[in-house]
């Protein structure tokens, strides 16, 4: 009977951990292709995973709550099918045993389209035995007892990684090792990730303490082989690199950056796409800088990510005072103490989810790093509504989804962005990128659990039958948590209908790096005065909406908002009740 590694799959590009959320099947239970296996939970969204295969689950290696690698093996299912070298074809992120007994140095074999993961997300699987992270080593060099010895160097993780921080090593000097046996836990740009031994063998020596940060190739501990025929001969090994002296600014190992903490004020990842390394993160913790601090740090790496090195020459010339760190309670309620107990109060305490978790982080960081500044509207949407009236039923039986008024407020809201590109714009440090393209993120609430973002991209390019597919396919997958992560990022603004649920008016956080967000509220009748020229005025009964939008006051005046507002309600007031839309 075969057995099918089931991994932890890569949901999008900047996903590097997933975290099991909850097991629909127990070990022993019977498995049908495709049929739902177990939900995961990324820093984007949450999704069911199908089974890769049909078979029997026969173990599960990580348990719910926990947070694992992409690539990570998390269950075992053994499978009525044969096996080949090139493992299963269909499945998330699956590898046979004849590969996980090999040392992976590529990307994964192509998987069936049926699978919930395009199989070329699917990362390298890369130890330090593989071609990129152990090299032979002289014997002359390090002399052991067996007189056999390979040094174990910093692994290069990806293209970009040129460094690596020591964070836990597993095994001390004396211990025995087994094959692939993980030793060390280090951090780079990307992801933490245990390292796997290279061989069997005893660990002789730790050349690179605990918090020391060091390039790629550079040797890091001595293994002393047990069977060098086994061990040594048949693993791929790459070219020594010459050693790189080390930066002055390399933390010290009586100095450890990284700390074992929850409380941290800094994003993962920031605006504009910006990533912060686990390093670059941990030494913003220690010296009190906060996520709009950093941010304004000038990056010397690829793509202009901020180093190490950039954080050190910002503190160096830093004449402000280091403020202390701030845990997650402080930051999300900095004035709310704990309080006490009243006695014959009744108190019922319940964690935050997870969603409820990462909606609190990302609001309270919008409010940190932009001046939110809200302008009020108010629209006549009288013929807007007599037009959804005339076409909302052929429209569901000519197009097979229901006509609402989404796909109108994202139409007005890419036609006010056209002639307001400042509001379809980010801040890169002290630069304004302008988006040429119209990425348009629509809240979408999840039950009474909170709301996700999903992005209607190239809204520009779409007709009102386009945005109401568009839109009706992202929510119906939203509440039905069938969203790639890939489909929540890349908004350059956002439409909130606060209406949906009865609200006049709202004042929305902006969704970061974004600088505009616009709420419409509750379409009611209301008596208005109606401007009628040489015949006077009359006083009429019309479907009235207020309309809000919140902007980064640092880049958005408030003469542009409201000439913003104001072209949307002139496009939301300008539809013909009489048109067909087709």
């Amino acid at each position: 009977m075969a057995k099918l590694d089931v991994r932890m799959p890569k949901m999008g590009e900047s996903i590097t951990e997933g975290t099991v959320l909850e097991w629909h099947k127990k070990p022993g239970d019977a498995i049908a292709m495709d049929e739902s296996l177990l939900e995961i939970g990324t820093d984007k969204v949450d999704t069911d995973i199908p089974s890769p295969g049909a078979g029997t689950l026969a173990e599960i290696l990580v348990q719910e709550g926990e947070t694992v690698d992409v690539g990570t093996v998390i269950a075992v299912i053994e499978s009525d099918v044969g096996s080949n070298e090139n493992g299963p074809e269909s499945g998330d992120a699956v590898a046979s045993e004849a590969e996980t007994e090999d040392v992976q140095a590529g990307p994964a074999e192509p998987l069936e389209p049926a699978a919930a993961v395009d199989a070329a997300e699917m990362p390298n699987t890369v130890d330090a035995a593989g071609p990129e992270s152990t090299r032979p080593v002289d014997k002359a060099e390090a002399p052991t007892p067996s007189g056999a010895t390979v040094e174990v160097v910093m692994p290069k993780m990806g293209e970009s990684i040129v460094e690596g921080t020591v964070l836990t090593w597993i095994k001390k000097p004396g211990d025995d090792i087994a094959l692939d046996e993980p030793i060390l836990e280090i951090a780079t740009d990307k992801v933490d990730t245990e390292v796997p031994s290279p061989s069997a063998g005893t660990l002789v020596e730790i050349l690179v303490p605990e918090g020391e940060t060091v390039d790629v190739g550079t040797p890091i501990a001595v293994i002393a082989i047990k069977d060098v025929t086994a061990d040594v001969t048949p693993t791929p090994l790459a070219f020594k690199p010459d050693p790189v002296e080390e930066s002055s600014s390399t933390p010290s190992a009586q100095t450890p950056l990284i700390e074992d903490t929850p409380s941290t004020t800094i994003s993962r990842q920031a605006g504009a796409g910006q990533f912060y390394s686990p390093l670059v993160r941990s030494i913003a913790q220690k010296e009190g800088l906060s996520d709009t601090e950093l941010a304004s740090i000038p990056g010397s790496g690829r793509d202009g990510r901020v180093s190490k090195n950039d954080v050190m020459l910002y503190l160096k010339n830093r004449s402000t005072p280091k403020k202390p760190s701030l845990s997650k309670r402080t930051l999300l309620s900095p004035k709310a103490p704990i309080p006490k107990p009243v006695e014959g109060d009744r108190v019922e305490v319940e964690k935050m989810d997870r969603m409820r978790q990462l909606i609190s982080e990302h609001m309270t960081r919008s409010k940190a790093t932009s001046a939110h500044v809200t302008s009020f509207g108010e629209a006549d949407v009288t013929n807007l509504v007599r037009l959804r009236e005339r076409n909302k039923n052929a429209f569901i039986d000519r197009e097979g989804v229901k006509l609402t008024y989404t796909p109108f407020f994202v139409y007005a809201a890419v036609e006010a962005l056209r002639d307001h590109p400042i509001l379809n714009s980010s801040i890169v440090g002290d630069e304004i990128h302008y988006h040429k393209d119209y990425h348009i993120g629509i809240a979408v609430t999840i039950g009474k659990t909170g709301l996700v973002v999903p992005v209607i991209h190239k809204a520009g390019q779409k007709n009102l039958v386009g945005l109401a597919h568009a839109a009706a396919d992202i929510a119906e997958r939203s509440r039905n948590k069938q969203l790639l992560p890939d489909e929540l990022q890349g908004g350059t603004f956002t439409v909130t209908n606060v209406g949906s649920l009865g609200s006049l008016m709202g004042t929305p956080i902006i969704h970061q790096p974004q600088v505009g967000i616009l709420a419409t509220g509750v379409i009611k009748k209301r008596p208005v005065v109606i401007e009628a020229g040489a015949m006077g005025d009359t006083i009429g009964v019309r479907h009235m909406m207020y309309i809000s939008l919140s902007y980064d006051h640092r880049i958005v005046d408030g003469a542009m908002g409201s000439s913003f507002l104001q072209k949307y309600i002139d496009v939301l007031e300008s539809f013909d009740p009489d048109e067909i839309i087709k």
